[in-house]
């Protein structure tokens, strides 16, 4: 992986860290691609049983880095082109992608400010461990541009339409203790604290049953569009298939014993 993003395997934890904090996290093409690549062999990895999402430095991650936007915007100019939005497709929807729909849980380590993109991977995780120092902006509406990474599909499920609505209309930092009351953190804890206790939680969950947590982030997905009945059907599937896993007959002999379960994640 290229020294924008570092990217680490141990106990079944995969740590993704963006590495430009002397641009604070800003994505530069490099650093997209790196986080894309990243991202989706964790995804890929079976040994591999939940993600931790991180930055280095002061910030979680600016979103776009705008001075190499302005050059590519400029040569898109002057070469009659506009393949400069093509990063919308070739990287931000790859990377959102990729951490919505994994099988296993992801939780973002969000150590500062997290604005436009940067909101928007936080967003796509399925547990935020913020810093009491840190802020979110979705900012998009401020450089006259729309949401993308996911942010308006992410962000009205965690906070409802609305209040999303809001946000991205009057784009504004939204500090840790008002994301955690509307519902984008999880859990704060002192900045200094921060790396210890969201590596706790993601490995916590690399421990855990990793189908039964695939199974209830399908089911939470699939829930957000339809009707209750199909969400009853496909509740019954997931959980046929998780009540066969090998981490199930695990728990349950371990609930006799009365002993904590060592789950295999599978």
């Amino acid at each position: 992986m290229a020294d924008t993003v570092l990217y680490e395997v141990t106990d079944g934890l995969a740590t993704i860290t963006i590495n430009r904090p002397e641009a604070m996290n800003a994505m530069n093409t490099e650093a997209k691609v790196a986080l894309r690549d990243a991202v989706r062999a964790a995804a890929a990895d079976p040994a591999v049983r939940a993600v931790l999402l991180t930055a280095a430095g002061r910030a979680f991650c600016v979103g776009q880095d705008l001075k190499e936007h302005i050059s590519s915007l400029a040569a898109d100019r002057e070469a009659g082109t506009g393949r400069t939005m093509n990063t919308v497709r070739e990287h931000y929807n790859p990377i959102v992608r990729a951490l919505t729909g994994m099988p296993k849980p992801v939780v973002a380590g969000v150590n500062g400010v997290a604005a436009g993109a940067g909101a928007g991977f936080a967003f796509a995780a399925d547990y935020r461990v913020v810093a009491d120092t840190a802020a979110f902006n979705t900012s998009f509406a401020g450089v006259a541009l729309t949401a993308d990474s996911g942010v308006s599909w992410t962000l009205p499920r965690l906070i409802g339409r609305s209040r999303a609505a809001d946000l991205l209309l009057f784009p504004r930092s939204v500090p840790a203790q008002e994301a955690f009351e509307l519902g984008i953190a999880n859990k704060i804890v002192p900045a200094a604290d921060l790396a210890a206790e969201a590596e706790a939680v993601a490995r916590a969950l690399a421990a855990g049953p990793t189908l039964a947590y695939a199974a209830l982030k399908e089911s939470l997905a699939y829930g957000a569009d339809h009707s209750l009945d199909e969400t009853l059907e496909k509740e019954d599937e997931l959980q046929t298939r998780a009540g066969a896993s090998e981490d199930h007959a695990i728990a349950v002999q371990a609930f006799i014993a009365k002993e904590k379960p060592q789950y295999l994640g599978r």
